[in-house]
This record gives structure tokens, C-alpha cells and sequence, in this order.
């Protein structure tokens, strides 16, 4: 069972690392300490929820509804290529430093934007409901299987709180308005980048 939970670990977290639309988020929220705790616990949770669907045998939900993957992949772009605009817009007008007044969005605002980034996203499906599904059928014991899901699970905890928290050791680096500019800017290219392959995957 350690040897499945170990596996679920490392299979998430190598899933995880990939600079993406949410870790991205999760990232600025962190840098701004606004409401890190219920995003990265959101986060988290929502990825619990996709692996234990996919361990449980569920990513046949592609191949029941084919046109999911595409409506999915399409959304997502939409919702990608609309926040990277609006952080280009944010970058070109300036003014920003490392806790911006008037910048403040509600927990409200902020979960919307982070479900949109989770559910909308067909990459999070193909991780969890696919990849970690397919992986975990390696694990024929049910008390394996299980275990190799919470330990992909932990995985996404992990990660999430430690990107949250661990946003702040950067910083003294985002002190001025030139590098949250940059921050910016590096966050608008990363998310036209995804929307450009998702819609390049559909077509």
C-alpha cells in the first residue's frame, strides 16, 4: 500500500509541475496574499475529486459524450485567451507593486476565476481522468488502488499550499512596478500559449 501511495504521489506531483493557466493563478494570488488559503485549498480539492473519478473508473466519460473533449477545449480557450488579454492590458497600463490599491478582488471573484481555470480546462481532465486513471488500473487490489489515489491527491495539496505560501518568498523581488509588469506580461504569454493548443488541438 506504501509502494501505491508513493506512486500516486509522484505521478501526480509529475503531472502538477507543468506551468499552467492555474498554477499561474495560484501563483499572482499568492504574490498579492489574497485569499490564498481557500484557493489553494480549492484547487486541491477539485483535483481530489477529478483523481478519484478517474481511479474510480469514470474517464469513460470521453469516450461516451466525444464531443466533450472539443466544447470543453474551445471554452477553455476562450477563457484563457481573455484573462492573458486582460493581463497585458494590466501591464501596459502600469501602476502596479506588490499589493495594488484598488486590486483587491472578493473570495467570490477570486474561486470563479479558479473553478473556470479548473473545470474549463480539458488538460486537468486528460491528467486526472485519464493519465492517473490509467496509471492506477496498474494496481489491481482495491486497497491499492485506493491508496494510489489519495496519494496523487496529496500530491495536489502539497503543491497548491506550497505554491500559495510559498509565493511570498519571491516577493522582494516584485517590489517595483517594472517586475509585476513583467509578472504580468509572463502570465498573459503562458495563457494565450495554452489557448493557442487547445484550439489547435480541435482543429
Amino acid at each position: 500500500m506504501t509502494a501505491a501511495a508513493l506512486t500516486g504521489f509522484f505521478t501526480g506531483l509529475s503531472l502538477i509541475l507543468a506551468i499552467g493557466a492555474q498554477n499561474a493563478f495560484v501563483l499572482r494570488q499568492g504574490l498579492l496574499r489574497e485569499h490564498v488559503f481557500a484557493l489553494a485549498l480549492f484547487c486541491a480539492v477539485s483535483d481530489a475529486l477529478l483523481i478519484g473519478a478517474g481511479v474510480s473508473g469514470f474517464g469513460a466519460l470521453t469516450a461516451a459524450l466525444p464531443s466533450l473533449p472539443v466544447v470543453m477545449s474551445l471554452a477553455g480557450a476562450g477563457f484563457l485567451a481573455g484573462y492573458g488579454l486582460s493581463r497585458f492590458r494590466a501591464a501596459w497600463l502600469g501602476g502596479h507593486v506588490l499589493r495594488p490599491e484598488g486590486e483587491a478582488r472578493s473570495l467570490r471573484r477570486t474561486l470563479a476565476i479558479a473553478a473556470a481555470f479548473t473545470w474549463l480546462n480539458p488538460h486537468v481532465y486528460l491528467d486526472t481522468l485519464g493519465l492517473i486513471g490509467a496509471v492506477s488500473t496498474g494496481f489491481a487490489a482495491l486497497g491499492e488502488k485506493a491508496a494510489f489515489g489519495v496519494g496523487a491527491a496529496v500530491s495536489s495539496f502539497v503543491f497548491f499550499f506550497s505554491l500559495g505560501y510559498g509565493a511570498r518568498l519571491l516577493a522582494p523581488l516584485l517590489r517595483s512596478p517594472a517586475a509585476w509588469r513583467g509578472l504580468d506580461i509572463g502570465i498573459g504569454v503562458t495563457m494565450l500559449l495554452i489557448a493557442a493548443k487547445l484550439v489547435h488541438g480541435v482543429m
